[in-house]
């Protein structure tokens, strides 16, 4: 196989998110030396997707295969953790104003506020947020399933789409900062959020790995709508449970005060466009590397 047959196309996606964003910080950061962390990570994380890409042969069984595949997974928390170096890059303040100024003039309240005021109740707190905490196992054993099922082109196919979502969303944090309303408005709060179990485990969850920033997108929304997407496409059942599931996570985001609704509908919209646009693109992506398997098997028919 060549050496660009060996890349996979969210192989690709990850290495020039990776080494765009160094060539940002090396134009963007300033001083320099603030942002160094941030450099040699992301050179990292092409240089380890470069590796194995070349040298881990999935062909040589299922080990190899479960690295080749499942290790993007790793990558995609690894490159949101760094987010929260970068946040500052290009503005020096968070732009929650400008949404709440927006959303105000569209819904006549913050809603935010208004939840907090008038629609509060622990029952419905709790239900929404088991749909929230559901995004943080849905990728992982997504991904494990159709491992274990043996389909490698729907993951590497899923693989694409999540790799734009994730990273469009990510330069979208530095380019548009925002902190959201669990943030904007600490102190304007009358009620706290009471639920029983599953609110518990979301706040634990939140306060050790979430980013302050990197609101506008919500990513967790985007991921979850094209997982769903793809689990409609191909195993219908799967989707049509994870229907309310997706939409309690959607109205979870914005009751727990974790978003804004206009970061749910950019999010939402760019699963979307993303997943459209691999369906269109990726057998123009993927041609080499099936003539080049096409190939092979003539050979291989040949000899035999």
């Amino acid at each position: 196989m060549t050496l660009v047959n060996k890349f996979y196309p969210f192989d690709k996606i990850i290495i020039i998110y990776a080494l765009l964003m160094v060539l940002i910080i090396i134009t963007f950061g300033r001083p320099l030396t603030d942002y160094t962390d941030e450099i040699l990570l992301y050179l990292l994380a092409a240089a380890v997707s470069f590796l194995i890409a070349m040298f881990v042969d999935e062909s040589k069984g299922r080990w190899a295969m479960l690295v080749r595949l499942i290790y993007s997974g790793v990558l995609f928390a690894f490159f949101y953790r760094i987010t929260s170096g970068t946040m500052f890059l290009l503005f020096d303040r968070f732009l929650d104003y400008q949404i709440v100024g927006l959303e105000q003039a569209i819904y006549g309240v913050s809603l935010t506020l208004y939840i907090d005021e008038h629609l509060l109740t622990p029952v419905v707190t709790e239900i929404l947020s088991f749909s929230y905490f559901c995004y943080y196992p849905m990728v992982p054993v997504f991904m494990f399933t159709l491992f274990f099922k043996r389909d490698y082109d729907i993951l590497k196919h899923f693989l694409a789409a999540a790799s734009l979502t994730y990273f469009v969303s990510y330069l979208l944090f530095f380019l548009y900062p925002v902190e959201g309303p669990r943030w904007h408005f600490a102190g304007q709060y009358l009620n706290q959020i009471d639920g029983y179990f599953f609110r518990y485990l979301v706040e634990v969850v939140i306060d050790n790995s979430a980013v302050r920033g990197g609101c506008m997108p919500s990513s967790h929304t985007g991921i979850a709508i094209l997982i769903m997407m793809y689990c409609f496409k191909h195993y219908p059942l799967w989707g049509r449970i994870l229907l309310p599931i997706v939409i309690g996570l959607s109205l979870g985001t914005i009751w727990g005060r974790f978003h804004y609704v206009s970061d749910v509908y950019v999010g939402a919209a760019i699963a979307i466009a993303a997943y459209y646009l691999v369906q269109k693109k990726y057998p123009a992506w993927t041609a080499d590397e099936y003539k080049l398997l096409n190939e092979q098997k003539l050979k291989a028919d040949y000899v035999s």
